[in-house]
């Protein structure tokens, strides 16, 4: 499968409450994230596949969105996913698209405003 071929959608197209993967690391996660998206490092999805797998089962249609800065990692993760049997789905643009369509974000800062690192 190609990424020409992954299922994706604009960052400002995600269902308000869909399951959200975010794959970026910890540092870019604490900056700023999308409130309600769960953390996987992209480093950790093959030992946390179950947990990922989970969400989707969760939702009623099925679908994991998975999103990174600007959208490469979460295309690799996606098309791994994808080949396992997870309906995911790539957001192009990332979190940067994310942010550019005026989405919320939240931090693990103490009163920082978030931001995409």
């Amino acid at each position: 499968m190609s990424f020409a071929s992954l299922p994706s959608v604009p960052a400002a197209a995600v269902p308000d409450g869909a399951p959200l993967l975010d794959v970026r690391e910890s540092d870019e996660w604490a900056a700023g994230h999308a409130e309600g998206a769960v953390h996987v490092p992209m480093s950790q999805v093959l030992e946390r596949f179950d947990e990922i797998a989970a969400l989707g089962e969760a939702a009623g249609d099925g679908e994991v969105y998975v999103v990174c800065k600007v959208g490469g990692r979460s295309a690799q993760v996606a098309q791994y996913l994808l080949q396992r049997g997870v309906n995911a789905v790539n957001v192009d643009g990332g979190m940067h698209a994310w942010q550019a369509a005026g989405r919320p974000l939240t931090g693990d800062g103490d009163g920082d405003e978030p931001y995409v690192l």
